[in-house]
């Protein structure tokens, strides 16, 4: 089933994060960027043979936005506050593709839940400005991976895109990571953690993700990610010691709340006429 894909993505995903939040100390956020990537386009690689399209150079792009940003904001700020302000990015596009009244209900509840998570106390000091700016940044790159990743998936390309996809992402940011990191980046210590991580928050996810968009509709792939700020928060708070306060714990109620009501209220809702689905598939083209 395609939702049960984006919650295994979700949970694999945050959990390599916080993985890759203990290589920064060691290699820096660019360089566990530029390890996490090349490892995981060559795990890959070696599954499916790379295919390489314009859809996939879109995707390799968004990718390598999304993922360098996205270790930058968390250098500087929690990974729970990270992904609730990233998640902007999916949020606002489900908004912006949904046709249907009762998607805008499930919106709404994820935006509360992502309000109340982002008020969470994590530290007595203020936000990291250019953390929250990385992380806004972040936003976009997701939200344009996501419309070219249902490119790939819609285009028959499958995990073969994907593999190509992930060597572009990797060579765009393999030269910043090396210059930062250095020989530091091939240690064993360090390329044993990195594997983990390109398993947990590249390889695994971004599979699981490219299936699930062959038949979710972008707007309801979107919501049920709403997850991501809550998997993040209970990450942060089980392997990072961030532990979540009551306020928090409702607002991953609320969010998990949409995302679960977004997954299964359109399973039961009466069938759809072939035209009107072939129109929920119009997408915006990737810039």
């Amino acid at each position: 089933m395609p939702v049960f894909l984006v919650l295994g993505s979700v949970i694999s995903l945050q959990v390599g994060a916080a993985f890759a939040s203990r290589l920064f100390g060691e290699i820096g956020a660019p360089g566990a960027t530029a390890l996490r990537l090349g490892i995981a386009a060559l795990m890959l690689a070696v599954v499916a043979r790379p295919k390489f399209r314009p859809e996939t150079l879109v995707l390799g792009m968004t990718m390598a936005g999304m993922n360098g940003t996205f270790y930058l904001a968390l250098d500087r700020i929690p990974l729970g506050v990270a992904v609730t302000i990233e998640f902007l990015g999916p949020l606002g596009l489900a908004a912006v593709l949904s046709r249907r009244a009762r998607d805008f209900v499930w919106v709404a509840l994820a935006l509360a839940g992502i309000g109340v998570l982002g008020v969470r106390e994590y530290t007595g000091a203020a936000l990291d400005l250019v953390g929250v700016a990385l992380a806004l940044i972040a936003a976009v790159f997701w939200a344009c991976y996501i419309l070219a990743g249902r490119k790939i998936a819609t285009a028959g390309l499958g995990t073969g895109g994907l593999a190509g996809a992930s060597l572009i992402s990797a060579a765009l940011t393999l030269p910043y990571g090396l210059s930062t990191a250095g020989a530091t980046l091939f240690e064993p210590k360090i390329l044993l953690l990195g594997a983990l991580v390109a398993l947990l928050a590249s390889a695994l996810p971004y599979t699981l993700e490219i299936r699930a968009l062959k038949s979710l509709r972008p707007s309801t792939f979107g919501v049920v990610l709403a997850l991501e700020p809550a998997a993040a928060a209970l990450a942060g708070a089980v392997l990072l010691g961030q532990h979540l306060s009551a306020v928090s714990l409702l607002g991953v109620a609320l969010v998990i709340t949409a995302g679960v009501g977004a997954a299964l209220l359109p399973a039961r809702a009466p069938r759809e006429t072939p035209a009107r689905r072939d129109e929920d598939l119009v997408l915006p083209v990737p810039q």
